[in-house]
């Protein structure tokens, strides 16, 4: 059997049971003796706290939305650097953005250490090489116009410091998601978004409250700035790319309900703006064809609302 602890070398400050996500929760001291309705009781209860965490966080989660939005504005790109979970729930995020917001693949990229591999099969070696994090960055071209979102959930991770740190070097925009408070662990970024779920059930096991916190703060990061860009009309995905069944359905009940267009005058419409709903709408609403609506779409930085707004008969 291959030693696995011949080449760890750990050091007394590698101890990180001060950490908030290794301490142990009393709740669950007696776990492995508890009857699967109390189990299954108490899990739910205990996942209340990433709800409140986030909330807890609002003040720090809009300052990120605010300044992401602004270095996309400007052709910058979003960032998610991480390892394990929390690698894991960066690509997750990012993976989504294409088909919901018809976003170029490259506009948000989720960097994991151990690349596409440990999607699949734990890599957590990995995360303990501070180069790496910011070879992984460089390999994609990250530059000071871009934002990286570092998540570490102990905030410890040597992979995701090292990115932060280049991040903060070149000047680009460095954000830490992380569940200890600062005082725990300090990480290199200009915004510090700290999610205190308290220990886990399961000790140090930060793929329970933890990772679900960061989920949620990540959804947040992502749809909001999609909003600020003018990927939304009220609540409707409107850059939605109408790329499979259940898609291009969702994309003709918008046209219905937004302006009353049946189902067979939006699939022909959908069929003439290349599968766009915003081309489409423009071109129901205002009479235009798809040439036309896709120019005054881009004189109005691809705002769905000012763009009807400037039209007669507008359901903005």
């Amino acid at each position: 059997m291959t030693n696995v602890f011949k080449d760890l070398n750990l050091h007394p400050s590698d101890n990180r049971g001060h950490l908030l996500t290794e301490q142990v929760n009393p709740k669950s001291e007696c776990l492995d003796q508890l009857t699967t309705e109390s189990l299954v009781t108490l899990f739910c209860e205990e996942d209340l706290e990433p709800q409140r965490a986030v909330a807890a966080a609002i003040p720090e989660l809009i300052e990120a939305v605010e300044a992401i939005t602004d270095r996309l504005r400007s052709g910058g790109r979003l960032f998610y650097l991480g390892a394990g979970t929390s690698g894991r729930l960066g690509v997750l995020d990012a993976a989504e953005c294409p088909p919901t917001f018809c976003s170029d693949p490259d506009l948000v990229q989720g960097v994991l250490a151990g690349g596409s591999a440990a999607l699949l099969k734990s890599s957590e070696g990995l995360e303990d090489i501070e180069q790496a994090g910011q070879k992984d960055l460089e390999e994609r071209d990250f530059s000071p116009a871009d934002c990286l979102v570092g998540i570490a959930a102990g905030g410890t991770t040597p992979y995701v410091k090292g990115g932060l740190a280049y991040a903060k070097e070149i000047n680009a925009l460095a954000i830490a998601i992380s569940c200890v408070p600062i005082e725990q662990a300090e990480l290199p970024c200009s915004i510090d978004i700290r999610l205190l779920t308290g220990p886990e059930l399961l000790t140090g096991s930060t793929r329970l409250k933890a990772g679900t916190a960061t989920k949620m703060a990540l959804n947040i990061l992502s749809t909001c700035a999609m909003v600020r860009l003018g990927k939304v009309f009220g609540n409707r995905m409107v850059d939605v790319a109408a790329t499979n069944i259940k898609l291009m359905d969702r994309a003709l009940r918008i046209l219905h309900d937004l302006a009353d267009v049946d189902r067979d005058r939006g699939t022909e419409l959908l069929q003439a703006s290349d599968g766009s709903v915003k081309v489409a709408l423009l071109m129901h609403t205002c009479g235009l064809d798809a040439e036309a609506a896709k120019k005054l779409l881009i004189e109005q930085n691809n705002q769905l609302r000012t763009a009807l707004a400037s039209c007669k008969n507008c359901i903005a």
